[in-house]
């Protein structure tokens, strides 16, 4: 069940007036954040309605996420509150074993049961925010109703005892990439601090830098990043009129019954072609 998500918005799940119009911001998906964003006097009061929102974004047409708690308590009144028709996944805060999960996923079977949901309709984003999780990543790739590994960089930063820069965090971004694609899974995230978005140009490197190194899709926090996120992961101009001929090229080819060809002087063949194939998918939307 991966997650088809370039753009994902963080929303506290406990704030009326950003949640009403959350949907109008543009992003490709919508956090219901119930962890970071809340504090912990105000939980409850973000479950409160967590379902109406669930429904409501769901049925604008956005895919719907609820970022849950790590302490167990507060895992079970999340899990009340967010395992609703509509909900897409559930991000799951500071993994650092694919045990836990493997326990949540049967948590959440019991309220899929409950409220009439298809076993495995609810899938789980797995936040790697320390050194331990990027250790245990395969692992935790594997466990049931895996939908994507995403980096916090902030609190992976915090582990090590320093700054959420790109220094600390493009060896973990790029490693996140590379066991999600392993395992067919989107990856999420920044190799730098998303706290920090007045500078809006440093965002901007740090998407371009996520792109590069295989990263699917950016977690944002303030709407300003959004814009910088679809521009960053649309073909360009370039890219399209490279598929183009590349596809054109092959199609010639594949008519002459050659199982390879030439575009301005690099060669043609399967890899090459399904890379201009998926070029033309996003640009085609």
């Amino acid at each position: 069940m991966p997650l088809p998500c370039r753009s994902l918005l963080f929303v506290p799940a406990d704030n009326p007036k950003l949640l009403a119009k959350a949907h109008q911001c543009g992003a490709d998906a919508i956090i219901l954040d119930l962890e970071d964003a809340v504090l912990p006097a105000r939980k409850p009061e973000g479950r409160t309605g967590l379902s109406e929102q669930i429904n409501r974004l769901h049925g604008l047409g956005r895919p719907v996420l609820v970022r849950i708690n790590s302490a167990w308590r507060d895992v079970a009144a999340d899990l009340e509150a967010a395992v609703h028709p509509g909900v897409t996944a559930l991000m799951v805060p500071k993994v650092e074993d694919a045990g836990t999960l493997r326990v949540l996923s049967s948590m959440v079977g019991e309220w899929e049961t409950e409220r009439g949901l298809k076993l495995g309709t609810v899938g789980l984003v797995a936040l790697i925010e320390s050194p331990l999780g990027l250790e245990r990543m395969a692992d935790i790739a594997r466990t049931p109703r895996m939908a994507a590994l995403a980096l916090g960089g902030e609190d992976f930063s915090l582990a090590l005892g320093v700054e959420p820069t790109e220094a600390v965090l493009a060896l973990p971004c790029r490693q996140v990439a590379l066991t999600a694609a392993a395992h067919g899974l989107p990856a999420l995230g920044v190799p730098g601090s998303l706290a920090e978005y007045r500078d809006l140009e440093l965002y901007r490197a740090l998407v371009a830098q996520a792109r590069m190194v295989g990263m699917s899709g950016v977690l944002c926090i303030h709407p300003a990043q959004l814009a910088i996120v679809r521009e960053a992961f649309a073909p360009s101009p370039r890219d399209v009129e490279w598929a183009n001929q590349v596809l054109k090229a092959w199609n010639e080819a594949q008519a002459k019954g050659q199982g390879t060809t030439s575009l301005n002087g690099s060669m043609i063949d399967r890899p090459v072609v399904e890379r201009a194939n998926a070029i033309m998918r996003c640009h085609l939307g």
